[in-house]
């Protein structure tokens, strides 16, 4: 990612609350780095005036600039409504894979012991989502039809970027689909990991089946863990994950695009977490995994600046809850502005005292 810029998706409720509290930590004055934040609002009011062409807009935005962040947004229930904005983002960006990774907040005590990372890097497209279904017969001979489909290129998306990801939490791949018993189907997958893990020697490769994921995750919970699934079986498995670690406030949520090359091409960043319509305007909510997924964005980009700032503020906002700063979700005191403030003190704090020691 060479450019300066995150496009901004803007979104409804607390959503779009907590995304301005990313924002400002994002600020120049707090990360001494200049970016640029061109708006798009995709809020459920304006999907409707627009005909969800902000949606396309917007992904077409993101594409340009290689980087998005996005807030929180309403799906309406009724049918023959304007929908999510999600399938069609992921859609027209080209997205392969969604990594959702939880991880452990200080003070806050973690289920069955699970403490270290774990990564849940699901297919973004294809699978039971988007299958075409229908029914044939009647009364107690009706059956129900599904065809689904997935793609090597998909595939290896997942399990390329799996590996790599793995090397960079110094975690070990585990898990996989159901291969033995559709070995033509979700053998695919499994082909791919196999094939990836010969690539990357260096990363402890230890595939299951996915029931066996289930089973033995809390057995394996004392080790980083990154995690390669179908597109059905990785949504199941994060809802799993995430509430592992006591809460999901810490969790961040990237949809990845790809060159040839299995590199990013282009990332959307946003929380795991939806709207909070109960907390809109009380300044009660948690901030933590919309400022955490605005610091995955800055460690994406290519420059050392960009990339120091992400740590920073990663380790400002855990520092900040291990001082006691936390929202009430924590246990804490805090409102939403509060804490935020307290990160951007310590992210000011942390960069002026790294680059003091860069210079020595």
């Amino acid at each position: 990612m060479n450019e300066r810029t995150i496009v901004i998706l803007e979104g409804d409720e607390t959503g779009q609350e907590l995304l301005e509290e990313a924002l400002r930590v994002l600020a120049a004055d707090v990360i001494s780095v200049e970016i640029e934040f061109p708006r798009y609002d995709i809020s459920l009011e304006s999907r409707r005036r627009t005909g969800n062409a902000i949606v396309h807009d917007a992904a077409r935005a993101i594409v340009t600039a290689g980087l998005g962040l996005k807030a929180a947004t309403v799906t309406p229930e009724g049918a023959g409504d304007i929908g999510s904005p999600n399938r069609i983002l992921r859609e027209e960006i080209g997205a392969s894979v969604i990594v959702r990774t939880g991880r452990r907040i200080p003070g806050v005590a973690p289920i069955g012991g699970v403490h270290a990372p774990i990564s849940v890097v699901r297919m973004a497209v294809g699978d039971a989502y988007g299958a075409r279904e229908w029914r044939e017969g009647e009364g107690d001979d009706e059956i129900a039809c599904r065809t689904e489909r997935i793609e090597r290129r998909v595939c290896r998306a997942v399990a390329e970027f799996s590996f790599r990801h793995a090397t960079r939490m110094r975690a070990k791949v585990f898990g996989g689909p159901k291969y033995t018993v559709s070995p033509v189907y979700e053998g695919m997958l499994k082909e791919e990991m196999d094939a990836a893990a010969a690539r990357h020697p260096e990363v402890v490769y230890e595939p299951q089946l996915i029931d066996a994921t289930f089973a033995l995750l809390l057995a394996s919970a004392g080790d980083p863990l990154v995690i390669p699934a179908l597109n059905r079986d990785g949504d199941i498995l994060s809802d799993f994950v995430l509430p592992l670690f006591g809460s999901i406030a810490g969790a961040e949520s990237l949809v990845v695009a790809f060159r040839d090359d299995y590199t990013p091409s282009a990332i959307l960043a946003e929380a795991a977490h939806g709207t909070a319509p109960a907390l809109y305007g009380k300044n009660v909510a948690n901030p933590l995994a919309m400022i955490l997924a605005s610091a995955a964005l800055l460690s994406h980009m290519s420059d050392q600046a960009a990339q120091t700032a992400g740590r920073a503020v990663r380790e400002a906002s855990l520092e900040a809850i291990a001082g006691g700063v936390r929202t009430a979700d924590l246990g804490g005191h805090a409102s939403t502005t509060e804490f935020t403030d307290e990160v951007i003190n310590r992210t000011r704090q942390k960069l002026e005292v790294w680059s003091t020691l860069a210079e020595m």
